[in-house]
């Protein structure tokens, strides 16, 4: 390696750990922060709360890491250009291209290993993270739940007023929300207090509920019954309940409410993954797609297919009987109300079966949706998962072949306008992947673009700014715009020549 190349990435490499590190340990803050009210007042000894940062560490990396390249690559070829380095490589022959190249291998270096560090690090530490939380709550339960506010713990959201207890086990003011997927009912359960016992070898957190209301929404066959919003209510002295802790919810930032298993798989566990999602979610669909079918009211071959009232046959099958004994002949003969077929006795019951018929399908065509809607939701998030690990890679290249030029141009080295635009460039590039992701995630837009969105917007950008800079223009030409004007202004307010 000759002695420029190593001058060059040994600048780089001492400016890309310094800003890694300082902005690792602010990232980690933030983790602090949104696990405080979990990790504070515990009683956990410091080698768990290490442990705890540990895990929750790598998660962070790929929103450190492009940013601490970015930031690198502005202030260290800020720096060159800014004490005229550039211009005495220029000088001597070497070109942009040429001084970079050294670091374009060490930047490609870095994203295989971002890759495979997205592929198998941090799947194994977020599954530890999850383990070790669900091992904290086993021993501490109350560390579940949170006063003042709904937390998600199994299929349960659970509130509750005040903790009391040497590890706040004792509940008052309990209520519980517990909704089935896909189901439209909810059940409500509320009671004065409530207790919270576990054990450290079971997966499951027991729940004691005293002097309480038990209230659950009942679905009617009917549509008519629906509306009236009926629900059933009962009243207990003690109710026991089982909290499946293996689908704790993580509360990450994104408030994702789907699995997130995905987060704890491979690229190759991911695609078997997808493999049996999708065949499942068409496995589903034409099961679905078959039940609604069976439940249409179409005739064939003069028998009624599927009807709910057993009275609604009898009455299908006299109708049937006064339509073929009113045979029409011809084409301007048939009525314009099918009603005219049925008795004036028998209209109204007509009406009922076809509104009760239609409500039934139309709440089976609901439930349906919904149910693969959550599905597909599973699917994308699964793909999402898949295609981060990529993003990861590419995202280095992209911020080093944006940062690079963009010092060079700017030609300021140091904490100061290298901060604003690394800031600037890589706010944008994170709304706009948060943004691809969570239309991809409610299946607005599909997941290969939701992920790969902010790349497509800012690659334009790294192209011009390395075009811009090789070819040493400037950020913005203000030639082009002010030269025209002057121009125009020259004709415009031209002097009069003078008179002899």
């Amino acid at each position: 390696m000759k002695i420029l190349d190593r001058y060059i990435l040994t600048s780089f490499i001492q400016t890309f750990v310094s800003v890694f590190v300082i902005l690792f340990f602010i990232f980690i803050l933030q983790g602090i922060w949104l696990f405080i009210s979990e990790l504070a007042g515990k009683d956990l000894d410091a080698w768990v709360v290490a442990k705890f940062l540990l895990f929750y560490s790598p998660k962070i990396v790929p929103l450190v890491l492009p940013l601490s390249i970015l930031l690198a690559s502005i202030m260290t070829f800020g720096n060159f250009a800014e004490n005229y380095e550039f211009a005495a490589m220029k000088s001597s022959g070497i070109s942009l291209n040429r001084a970079m190249r050294s670091l374009i291998i060490f930047i490609f270096g870095l994203s295989i290993v971002a890759f495979f560090f997205a592929n198998d690090v941090i799947p194994q530490a977020e599954y530890k993270f999850l383990n070790l939380r669900k091992n904290i709550i086993q021993r501490k339960p109350a560390m579940a739940i949170i006063e003042g506010q709904f937390n998600a713990v199994g299929t349960f959201n659970i509130k509750v007023e005040k903790k009391s207890g040497e590890n706040g086990e004792k509940l008052s003011g309990v209520t519980i929300h517990k909704r089935k997927p896909g189901a439209a009912n909810v059940t409500i359960i509320r009671s004065k207090t409530g207790l919270l016992t576990s054990n450290e070898k079971s997966n499951l957190l027991q729940l004691e509920l005293f002097d309480g209301y038990y209230y659950e929404e009942i679905t009617s066959a009917k549509p008519a019954d629906r509306q009236k919003v009926p629900f059933a209510k009962s009243s207990f002295s003690k109710q026991i309940m089982n909290i499946d802790l293996t689908s704790l919810n993580t509360n990450d930032e994104d408030d994702e409410q789907v699995a997130h298993t995905n987060n704890m798989l491979n690229v190759s566990e991911l695609k078997y993954t997808l493999d049996s999602l999708e065949g499942n979610y068409n496995k589903d669909a034409k099961s679905i797609t078959a039940n609604i079918a069976q439940r249409s009211n179409a005739v064939i071959a003069g028998t009624p297919r599927v009807l709910f009232i057993q009275d609604s046959i009898d009455l299908a099958k006299d109708s049937l009987k006064l339509a073929k004994a009113a045979i029409i002949k011809k084409k301007d003969d048939a009525p314009k109300d099918l009603l005219a077929l049925v008795a004036k006795a028998d209209r109204m019951r007509v009406l009922e079966v076809a509104n009760n018929n239609l409500g039934s399908t139309q709440y089976v065509v609901m439930s349906g949706k919904n149910e693969l809607i959550e599905k597909i939701k599973n699917i994308n998030n699964h793909w999402l998962a898949l295609y981060d690990k990529y993003v990861i890679a590419f995202a280095c290249i992209l911020m080093f072949f944006i940062g690079a030029p963009l010092g060079a141009i700017i030609r300021k080295g140091g904490l100061g306008l290298p901060i604003v635009f690394a800031v600037l460039i890589f706010i944008i590039f994170h709304f706009i992947n948060t943004f691809g992701r969570k239309l991809a995630q409610e299946n607005g837009i599909p997941p290969f673009l939701g992920s790969w969105m902010s790349t497509f917007v800012l690659s334009p950008l790294a192209v011009l700014l390395t075009y811009r800079a090789t070819n040493d223009i400037g950020l913005i030409s203000f030639d082009n715009f002010i030269t025209p004007i002057q121009k125009a202004f020259s004709k415009i307010f031209k002097p009069k020549p003078k008179q002899a």
